[in-house]
Formats: structure tokens, sequence, C-alpha cells
């Protein structure tokens, strides 16, 4: 799996970038859901208070990284009425296990991380912790990998004095992989503060490859928002 995520930078970007749109589009998908939902890849928190905001269920945010877990917890901690709601699991999502199915999953941003072989492991794994006709939602965009291009800034935040700043570039880009290259860099005026780089992999999938995959482990496509695939687990396996 690849994270290309600076900690630092998580919540000033996201909370600008995808999230409001998400904020937007999710809801209607989670109306119902009342029992229990496993969020997966569940960052800072950004999405998960807001999931806890829009349904009374119980919310597993599952979240790798120990960084971005203690964001999530101190974000939890500002909402005290969430303590005893809402379940961080430290686990990778092939080994996630619950007591019992959840009634629904989402996963924002995070099938980029995923490479094929791991993707395919990972549905039939879903599907056992996920009850009949229970949804499985994630976001999406067509078009497979990006083309190569040369760095270039993203982003860019004031805080104080310093200015925070993402850049990118595709180094490399073949079937549904490409190698990225992310800058993140603070400034004061032309004084570089510090400067960290990530390099990696990321993956964009045709529709066809997500869907025959999906199929194979048991979901049923479903009408969802643009940027968002939603799936139901079908009734006809159990």
């Amino acid at each position: 799996m690849t994270d290309f995520v600076s900690l630092p930078f998580y919540d000033l970007f996201h909370e600008n970038g995808h999230v409001p749109g998400i904020r937007e589009k999710l809801p209607s998908l989670l109306t119902g859901v009342r029992r229990s939902i496993l969020e997966i890849g569940a960052g800072s928190g950004l999405i998960t208070t807001s999931i806890a905001d829009w349904t009374p269920a119980e919310i597993f945010a599952l979240e790798p990284s120990a960084g971005m877990r203690g964001m999530l917890l101190s974000r939890l901690n500002a909402r005290p009425e969430l303590l005893k709601r809402v379940t961080v699991l430290p686990c990778d999502a092939l080994s996630v296990d619950l007591d019992e199915p959840v009634e629904a999953m989402v996963m924002i941003n995070v099938l980029y991380a995923l490479d094929p072989e791991y993707r395919r492991r990972l549905w039939p794994v879903l599907a056992t912790q996920l009850e009949p006709g229970g949804l499985l939602v994630f976001t999406w965009r067509d078009g497979g990998p990006p083309a190569p291009s040369p760095l270039e800034e993203l982003e860019s935040c004031q805080v104080g004095r310093h200015t925070y700043t993402v850049l990118s570039e595709i180094t490399e880009s073949d079937g549904e992989r490409c190698e990225a290259r992310y800058v993140y860099r603070v400034t004061e005026n032309d004084k570089v503060i510090s400067e960290e780089e990530i390099s990696g992999y990321a993956y964009r999938p045709v529709r066809d490859v997500i869907e025959a995959e999906l199929a194979g482990a048991g979901f049923v496509r479903a009408d969802a928002p643009d940027g968002l695939l939603a799936w139901r687990l079908g009734l006809q396996q159990f």
C-alpha cells in the first residue's frame, strides 16, 4: 500500500480538498444505516466525525498509520459524545475481524493506494465483514492513471508567517499504475523552513476491472452520485 501523506499537511489541504464534496454526496447513501459502519482508512477523522453526525450507527474507524490514529483520537477527544461510539482499529484492512458484520463500509481516497493483488484479496475479506445486502461505497475517478507530468504546485496555505505548499509530479505511468513524487514544503518569505519528499506508486484501475473484481466477490452495483461507487453485498451467496 502507498501513502503519500505528510501528517502536518493533512488537515490543511484535505479539509478544503475532497472532504466538502464527500460531505455533500455521502449522507444520502447512508440513509437508513443505524447500527454499524466500518470506515476503512479513516485518516485523521475528517469524515469519521461527519459520519457520526449523519447516522446514529456505531463506527469502526480502521487506520493502520500510528500518526493518523493520533490525529483521529485527538479529534474524537474534542467530541466527548463520540468516545463511546467510535472504535479505532489499528489493523490492516486484510486483517479486520469484527464481532458481527456491519451494515455499511466506507473507503474515502483509499482505492488509489491499493496495488492490484492487495485489492483483489481485499474484496472477499470485506464480504465476510458486511451483512447481506450491506453497502460498500468508495471514491472513484474514471480514466485510468494520469500521464507523466513535471513537478508543479498543487496548493498552498498561509499559516501565520509560514506558507505550506504541496507540489507533485508523475514520473511514470503504465497500465493502472503511476509513480508519483510529492514535495511538502514550508517557507517563510523566500526561506525554506522544512521540506519533505514522498514517492511511490498509485493505482487507478478502469471501471471494467473493478466491476469484475467486486462481482466475483459477491457484490452487486448500486446507484451513487458522481465521484462515488456503491455496491451491495448480494443475497444470493448466502
